[in-house]
């Protein structure tokens, strides 16, 4: 028989309960600000919900009636530079958080609704309502909560969505010198997916002062949490990373709070991350005014059981009990914060004109319809006064690759707010491909940084970090293909961070990648991912074909505060090229397409290596073309100036890509074309791209899936052909 010895995971999983004990011991002033707290966030529900019911809410309003016990628990007495976030269910947590900040963590049950305090009702409601005096001018709302001042970072509408960012702001944190921590909040539903494990690897690898505190409400939406996990005491994820948990009753605030501070002891004093699960219960369905039980998935038993331990009758009862409030004072809590509710949707709503007893939005608080594309990207003016491209004034030979090394170096040692994350970036002496090469010996693992094999976790981390605004980060993806891994961070969360929270970040982050066509790797390895990020619209996309391009556009997206995508080509890496003498402290801004050749009989359009491909068919078609370097590919960045120019003396159009037909760059910017200059086109847009299958790891299939020279020539006589009598 084999010998069997029973492991252990050795890290700490507690559950953790109040006694009489604690709450005699416990400051009164805390209980009654929570009390407070508690009240302020109940009626603020309630008015929702009762908004809603007269269709006033557009979308969904997911009340946190029931939960308010494990938002005001964990959050109570945090500093305003810790930081939460949570989810599409998150009102109670914003609330909480800012309502800590306006008060200074102190609530006179007394006077318990001060002026800051109402405005902060009013602003948040007019936020949920879409209005434009809330906190990102209605374009969040209800799902989407932000305001940085108080260190409410955003909730959430993907589930489990927040956790890598949130791990992002927690290494801004902790790499900032501080003992400020985070706090991510997810549901029983996020618990399987799988942003929140990556991101518990990596928090738990680099020791982040990150908490994932889990609001365990039995539901998501009407699947029970037993249906969809074998062992649904959701703190046990915590054992397979090494992030010690407690378990409490999420409908006692006291005990929230008293395990919450145990955690936080343990982030603050450098320990690394935590994980918190309060078993709480929604009132109400999903969203709206209803019981679970008019749906059918809960019975009216249960609701009843669970109301029986509502945390407000909870913290009622322990405060009479203590002799610290009488229950005609608790009611006067309960009534000042439903007064002040009142107050709030007064100042946002007023008597319908046209239909008597009913109440409207008030008009004057919509947002300006004109406003509906502000604040996607930013305007580009931090590039303003930075050197320009040189001159003439001597060059040095370089490998392409050399000058990738070379200018995140320069940018490195000039700026120390870069920081480099990706898999192997710092061993193999600069990555695969030697795109980091002497970067990790010269500034250390704080700040070229090898990750795990998680895109969606290390990636999302890197959109905190740079939502965060100390650092910025260089995020390398071996291969474009990945972004479907993290696709949520990539477009969901970073691509869209700036224009959903009303333009209240900046989003400073670089994305590298390369396209390998060519090399063998097959369907998963080879895309050019242009034509997917040029219909993303909070992405800048740079494609350089040339060393020195490369150093220019790097140092620009660099300098930028938004996402910006820098696709590189594995044909370029080996390529001997040059660069100018002196520092590599150039930029080329948007806007600043190159003409690589002048002509007069057709336009064409490239980037990356496809550059090259289109000058040699020219020289072999003697077609008279103008070829055009895009270099940066995105709506707001491309040089329309210069294409427009360029199509107004040829009329002919010829855009080259190698890639697959499909998800082509080309086939967006053929539509832009079309709209902006179709009366001085004398013939359709004629398209170079690869096959519509993606390449293929046979040499012959490849090569014939993807577009090089011979493509060009092509597509230079269809142009000729349809030229005519000229």
């Amino acid at each position: 028989m084999p010998k069997r010895r029973r492991l252990e995971t050795g890290t700490p999983w507690v559950e953790l309960t109040t006694t009489a004990a604690d709450w005699k011991a416990a400051d009164p002033s805390m209980l009654m600000t929570m009390l407070g707290e508690l009240h302020l966030i109940r009626a603020f529900e309630e008015a929702v919900l009762d908004l809603a019911a007269q269709g006033l809410v557009h979308g969904p309003a997911h009340s946190s009636i029931g939960q308010e016990g494990g938002a005001v628990g964990s959050i109570h007495g945090l500093r305003s530079t810790d930081a939460v976030n949570g989810s599409h269910r998150g009102h109670h947590q914003f609330l909480a958080k800012t309502i800590e900040h306006v008060a200074d963590g102190r609530l006179d049950p007394a006077d318990l609704v001060t002026p800051p305090l109402q405005a902060l009702l009013e602003r948040t409601l007019a936020e949920i309502l879409g209005l434009a005096p809330g906190f990102s001018g209605g374009r969040g709302g209800s799902m989407h909560l932000q305001w940085l001042e108080a260190g409410a970072l955003g909730t959430n509408a993907i589930v489990g969505g927040g956790a890598p960012v949130a791990a992002g702001n927690a290494w801004a944190q902790a790499h900032s010198g501080t003992t400020d921590v985070s706090i991510n909040y997810f549901g029983d539903g996020a618990s399987q997916i799988g942003s929140v494990l990556e991101t518990m690897n990596l928090a738990a690898t680099w020791k982040l002062p990150l908490m994932f505190f889990v609001e365990n409400n039995l539901y998501a939406v009407s699947t029970r949490a037993d249906e969809v996990s074998a062992d649904p005491r959701f703190s046990v994820r915590g054992q397979g990373f090494g992030v010690p948990g407690w378990r409490v009753d999420g409908m006692d605030p006291l005990a929230v709070h008293l395990a919450t501070r145990e955690a936080l002891d343990r982030m603050r004093g450098g320990e690394g991350a935590t994980i918190v699960e309060a078993e709480v219960y929604r009132f109400f369905h999903q969203n709206g005014p209803y019981p679970g039980s008019a749906f059918g998935y809960r019975t009216k038993d249960e609701e009843q059981s669970w109301r029986a331990r509502d945390p407000l009758e909870r913290m009622a009862t322990e405060l009479t009990k203590l002799g610290l409030l009488s229950p005609d004072e608790i009611e006067a809590v309960r009534g000042q914060a439903v007064s002040a509710m009142a107050d709030a949707v007064a100042s946002v709503t007023e008597d319908d004109p046209d239909s008597a007893g009913t109440r409207r939005i008030r008009p004057a608080l919509w947002p300006d319809p004109a406003t509906v594309d502000h604040g996607i990207r930013g305007d580009a003016s931090e590039l303003e006064g930075l050197p320009g491209e040189p001159g003439d004034t001597g060059w040095r030979a370089v490998k392409f690759v050399d000058a990738v090394a070379e200018t995140m170096d320069r940018r490195m040692e000039t700026d120390p707010r870069i920081i480099v994350l990706g898999e192997d970036v710092h061993r193999l002496n600069g990555g695969t491909n030697g795109a980091t090469k002497g970067l990790a010996k010269k500034y250390g693992p704080d700040r070229v940084i090898g990750t795990p094999i998680s895109e969606n976790g290390f990636f999302g981390l890197a959109g905190g970090v740079a939502l965060d605004g100390r650092f910025r980060p260089v995020v390398e993806f071996m291969y474009p293909d990945f972004m479907w891994v993290a696709a949520d961070q990539v477009f969901n969360q970073i691509g869209k961070a700036r224009h959903m929270f009303g333009d209240n970040n900046t989003v400073p982050l670089v994305l590298r990648t390369k396209v390998a066509m060519g090399s063998g790797y097959g369907s998963q390895h080879l895309m050019d991912p242009a034509g997917i990020f040029a219909t993303q619209a909070g992405w800048r996309i740079v494609a350089p074909s040339s060393a020195a391009d490369y150093v220019g556009l790097m140092n620009a997206a660099l300098a930028i505060e938004d996402p910006v995508l820098v696709i590189e080509h594995v044909d370029l890496y080996g390529v001997a090229d040059r660069v100018p003498e002196g520092d590599l402290d150039y930029v080329i801004p948007p806007g600043t397409a190159s003409v690589k050749r002048e002509g007069a009989d057709v336009t064409v359009l490239t980037y990356l290596s496809m550059v090259g491909h289109a000058l040699e068919a020219v020289e072999q078609t003697g077609i008279d073309a103008e070829v055009i370097d895009l270099r940066w590919l995105d709506r707001a960045s491309l040089d329309w100036e210069t294409v427009g120019a360029s199509i107004r003396k040829t009329n002919r159009v010829l855009i080259v890509e190698q890639g697959a037909r499909g998800p082509s760059y080309g086939g967006w910017l053929a539509d832009e074309l079309q709209r902006r200059h179709f009366d001085w086109l004398d013939q359709p847009i004629e398209r170079v791209t690869g096959a519509t299958a993606s390449p293929s790891i046979s040499r012959v299939l490849e090569r014939a899936a993807i577009a090089r020279t011979e493509e060009v020539v092509a597509g230079l006589e269809r142009i000729r052909a349809g030229w005519g009598d000229r």
